[in-house]
């Protein structure tokens, strides 16, 4: 085999390990997102559930304060009552009567205040329910994607590891100047960066080279580019078939 042909086989060799380094880092960039996406809906929901349970805890606050009110008012009216029977002028008696007569309305506006604040209670906790049942499974869906996630990139960077040693391998075994333009042309286009030609159609761009071109591709002396995308060409009957050099490589 020529040098020129083993060149080519060298150069397709680090395009193949190329792409699997490609394959895989752009499925690191994608599989965070789905992370993400899922974190964004169980923050949101965890917020709304977080309102709730704020509200709650207002309600019961607020409970709490008119129970201990009309507790108070109650025993209030109640001592009242004991001492009424000791009045001893009328003036007084009606003062007294009076003040247990405001002390008794409040308590009821109390207990109607209550009794709105209860039906309030019963609804947040209502919604906090229906709601606990999505948290839970959002919760453990998430937990599961980022530990799944975690699995995932540290199987990626050991294969990415392994390929990078496999690339450094393939690498050396470019002649420098030809290595140099493929890196070249690898960080300014996309993959694949070494392509064949088939009937003077460049399987990159699928256009047609120059004739001059195709007669000094089918010599097989040098690598060339295509004129058109300036990825590096060979001629696919170098290699009787379409993935023999890939094959042999």
């Amino acid at each position: 085999m020529s040098l020129y042909l083993k060149q080519i086989e060298q150069l397709v060799a680090l395009q193949l390990v190329d792409d699997e380094i490609l394959g895989i880092t752009s499925e690191l960039d994608e599989a965070p997102k789905e992370v993400e996406a899922l974190q964004e809906r169980f923050d949101a929901l965890e917020n709304q559930r977080n309102r709730f349970l704020e509200k709650i805890d207002h309600l019961k606050g607020q409970e709490k304060r008119i129970n201990s009110e009309i507790e108070n008012d109650s025993l209030k009216v109640k001592k009242s009552k004991s001492k009424l029977m000791l009045v001893g002028n009328t003036k007084e008696y009606h003062a007294m009567m009076r003040e247990m007569d405001n002390l008794e309305k409040l308590n009821r506006l109390r207990e109607e205040e209550k009794l709105a604040l209860s039906e309030e209670l019963d609804r947040q906790q209502m919604a906090v329910s229906d709601m606990d049942e999505r948290y839970s499974i959002i919760k453990e869906e998430l937990e599961e994607k980022k530990a799944s996630l975690k699995r995932r990139v540290d199987e990626a960077n050991v294969v990415l590891e392994k390929l990078d040693k496999k690339r450094n391998v393939a690498g050396k075994e470019v002649p420098t100047p030809i290595l140099n333009r493929y890196e070249f042309i690898r960080s300014r286009l996309d993959n694949p960066v070494i392509v064949s030609v088939k009937e003077q159609v460049c399987n990159g761009c699928h256009i047609a080279i120059p004739p001059q071109s195709y007669i000094e591709l089918q010599k097989g002396h040098q690598i060339l580019s295509c004129p058109n995308c300036q990825r590096l060409i060979y001629w696919s009957e170098h290699f009787g078939s379409e993935e023999e050099a890939t094959t042999e490589a």
